[in-house]
C-alpha cells in the first residue's frame, strides 16, 4: 500500500526525519527555504565567517521526497491536508510529521522586535555589522547562543565595544568550572558582561534595563525560543507554551496520524525529564520517527540520553560540558583548543547526520 508522509518543517528534525523515510516510502517535505538553515553556526554568519548549509536539494539527493517549497499555513487535521501560502492546491497525507521547530522569543518586550536582530536574520546582522564597522554591539542572552555570539563578534572585531546582557548569570547553567571558562574568555576578549540586568525596552540606540541605561549602536537578541502558533490553531493538543503533546512514540496524543519532532514537541521522558530545545535533541527525534515510518510504524518507545553540551567560544577556542543521562551538569569540562575541535567535529557530524 502506498502510504504518503507529508513532513512540514526543513530543520535538524525535517530533514533527518524525510531522508529516513524517503528511503522506502513516499515523502513530500514542505518548505519554504532551499538551503538547511543550521541553526548552530549561525554566529559564525554574523561574524562574517563562510556558511556551512547545503542546500535541501543535495541533503535528498537519492530519495523518495518531493520538496515543495512554500510555507505551511492551515492544517485540516480531519480531511488529512496541508494548506500552503501562494494559493496553492492543499497537498492532502496519510501521516503527517510536524516538525516546524521554535523561533525566538521576545517576550513582548518593547522596541526588541523592530530594533534586535534575532539568529534567524544572521544574514542581516552580519551586514549592518559591516556597514557601521564602529558601532558598539549589545548582545541580549546569556545562554550558550549569546555567549557565542558575544565571543564571535569580540574576535572579529576586536576594535569594537561588545557587550553581553543576561537577567540571570551569563553561563549559569553550567557547571562552576564552565562558567568560569566562559568568564575567563569573556574577559579575555574584552566583553563587557552585565548580569541580573533585566531588559525593559531595546530602541535603536541601545537598551533600557531595569538597572539603567546600556547605549550601543547594534543589539542581537537571543533570549529564548518559542513555537509557532500552527499546532494550537489547527486542532493539535498542546499545552500552554503552544508545544504539542505527545506520547511515548512521539505522536500527538489528540491525533495518532501525526507525529511531532523537535522543538515543536514536549516530550518528557522517564529518568531523563523534559527535553530542551536543541539540536541535540531534535535530530534523534526525525532519525527516530524517519526509521519507524520507513518500517511502517514505531516499535518501541522513543528513548534518549544526554552526554555533553558544547559551544564554541570565538575561533580557536571552545568549551564541552559533560552531563549526565537527564542533563545534570558534571565536574568534567573540556576547554581550549581540544573544547572547540570537539564542538567543531559534532556540528560537522549534525550536517552529515541529515541523511
Amino acid at each position: 500500500m502506498d502510504r504518503h508522509i507529508v513532513v512540514i518543517g526543513a530543520g535538524y528534525a525535517g530533514l533527518a526525519a524525510a531522508t529516513r523515510a524517503g528511503r522506502k516510502q513516499r515523502v513530500t517535505l514542505i518548505a519554504p527555504e532551499d538551503r538547511f538553515l543550521n541553526r548552530v553556526r549561525q554566529h559564525e554568519v554574523a561574524a562574517g565567517h563562510a556558511e556551512h548549509r547545503p542546500t535541501i536539494a543535495h541533503v535528498l539527493r537519492g530519495r523518495n521526497v518531493t520538496h515543495v517549497q512554500a510555507r505551511a499555513t492551515e492544517l485540516d487535521l480531519a480531511g488529512r491536508k496541508v494548506f500552503t501560502d501562494g494559493g496553492r492546491t492543499p497537498i492532502s497525507y496519510d501521516t503527517l510529521v510536524y516538525a516546524l521547530g521554535s523561533r525566538t522569543a521576545f517576550h513582548s518586550v518593547p522596541g526588541a522586535r523592530e530594533h534586535s536582530y534575532p539568529m534567524e536574520r544572521a544574514e542581516e546582522l552580519r551586514d549592518r555589522l559591516r556597514r557601521q564597522d564602529d558601532a558598539a554591539v549589545v548582545v541580549v542572552g546569556g545562554g550558550a547562543t549569546g555567549i557565542e555570539l558575544a565571543t564571535e563578534l569580540a574576535e572579529a572585531y576586536p576594535e569594537r565595544r561588545v557587550a553581553i546582557v543576561d537577567a540571570g548569570e551569563v553561563g549559569g547553567r553550567y557547571s562552576a568550572k564552565g562558567r568560569a571558562l566562559v568568564h575567563e574568555t569573556l574577559g579575555r576578549l574584552g566583553v563587557e558582561v552585565h548580569e541580573h540586568t533585566e531588559v525593559t525596552a531595546v530602541d535603536d540606540e541601545g537598551l533600557t534595563t531595569a538597572s539603567g541605561r546600556i547605549e550601543a549602536g547594534i543589539v542581537a537578541w537571543t533570549a529564548s525560543l518559542e513555537v509557532g502558533p500552527l499546532a494550537a490553531q489547527s486542532g493539535l493538543a498542546v499545552n500552554e507554551q503552544g508545544e504539542a503533546l505527545v506520547d511515548e512514540y512521539l505522536r500527538s496524543v489528540s491525533h495518532p496520524d501525526v507525529y511531532v519532532v523537535g522543538d515543536a514537541a514536549a516530550v518528557t521522558l522517564p529518568g531523563i525529564g523534559r527535553l530542551r530545545k536543541a539540536c541535540a535533541t531534535a535530530q534523534p527525534m526525525g532519525w527516530y520517527v524517519g526509521r519507524a515510518l520507513a518500517r511502517g510504524g514505531a516499535s518501541k518507545p522513543y528513548t534518549y540520553r544526554y552526554v555533553v553540551q558544547c559551544m564554541s567560544l570565538g575561533r580557536n577556542s571552545g568549551m564541552v560540558q559533560v552531563v549526565g543521562k537527564d542533563d545534570a551538569m558534571t565536574g568534567r569540562v573540556f576547554g581550549g583548543r581540544t573544547g572547540r575541535l570537539i564542538k567543531a567535529a559534532i556540528v560537522r557530524y549534525v550536517v552529515l547526520g541529515l541523511r
